[in-house]
């Protein structure tokens, strides 16, 4: 697989940060692609890449092509059956025995169409949803929960345990992403309970290091206290995952949950404190940033109706 050329379409934090890794590893990144063709020029000049101009061209210039966009629509955009697309329209023989993997969190029957698509072309694709974040696209420290055909899987899995430290096949496309939506949506969840619990804190007059020295502890101790509730105590909302993507992936999952007639009161209820976000033009803050609603000394700036 190390033979193999790397083509690479999203360029922006965790498609420049997945291009560097596999550089570093060895793999020949030969093409990458954004819509903002100096990202692409930027990232291309650093790991040796070709900056095409056009989707066809990474599709010409890699064997394996790594897809990072943003939303279903970036998603079937890519993949279009006509114009400039990873497809080739006007050379359908063109993607023959490529490996598609596609790495958005998008929803779950858009990666099976793709598949679908992509297998009628004697292409293959497989699903690589990603948690963590930048750090972890740079260092290959990802965890990564893949779908799609087990023998398309195998094929790249030596990439992708270079991308990885936990490397998980959860089983035929779609269910990949149903997983994932299913890890964004509780995360999402403590996200906002934690920004309740320490809004409230702070309103209370409690000292919120203690605050949060206490919950380390206790039961509400999470993941998310972790990485967030110092950011949202300093209102040190840098971006690695926005408020805009969590209400994106919480979207997906209280869709599931319509399609499936299970009630989901507390999703529902996290969509639209990030919604709110997204209304009061915070959407590009990390999701932390949910915190400016809940903190009373705050959320007068963001005034906006439920």
């Amino acid at each position: 697989m190390a033979n193999e050329r790397i083509g690479v379409v999203g360029t922006g934090r965790m498609g420049a940060n997945i291009a560097r890794r596999l550089k570093d590893v060895g793999y020949a990144v030969t093409a990458v692609y954004d819509i903002n063709p100096e990202s692409a020029r930027s990232v291309g000049e650093e790991v040796g890449a070709m900056a095409c101009r056009s989707l066809s061209g990474v599709t010409e210039n890699a064997d394996i092509i790594i897809t990072v966009v943003s939303d279903d629509a970036a998603m079937y955009s890519i993949f279009a059956q006509t114009g400039d697309s990873l497809l080739v329209p006007e050379q359908p023989q063109a993607v023959g025995g490529k490996y598609f993997i596609n790495c958005a969190t998008i929803t779950p029957a858009v990666h099976r169409e793709i598949e679908r698509i992509l297998n009628a072309r004697a292409a293959h694709s497989i699903e690589a949803c990603m948690a963590s974040s930048i750090p972890q696209a740079r260092n290959g420290t990802l965890y990564l929960m893949c779908g799609g055909k087990r023998e398309d899987f195998e094929h790249v899995r030596p990439l992708l345990e270079k991308m990885s430290s936990s490397l998980r096949y959860i089983g035929p496309a779609g269910k990949a992403a149903e997983v994932k939506a299913l890890v964004n949506m509780v995360m999402n969840i403590n996200t906002a309970a934690l920004a309740e619990g320490l809004g409230l804190g702070e309103a209370l007059g409690i000292d919120l290091d203690v605050l949060r020295e206490v919950f380390s502890q206790t039961g509400a101790a999470s993941r998310v206290l972790e990485t967030d509730g110092a950011d949202m105590q300093n209102r040190d909302h840098d971006c690695y995952f926005s408020a805009a993507h969590a209400a994106k992936d919480s979207g997906i999952a209280v869709s599931l949950a319509r399609e499936t007639g299970v009630e989901l009161p507390l999703a529902q209820a996290t969509l639209d404190q990030y919604e709110r976000m997204k209304r009061a033009g915070l959407g590009e803050l990390d999701k932390s940033g949910v915190s400016e609603l809940t903190f009373k000394s705050r959320a007068a700036a963001h005034k906006v109706a439920h």
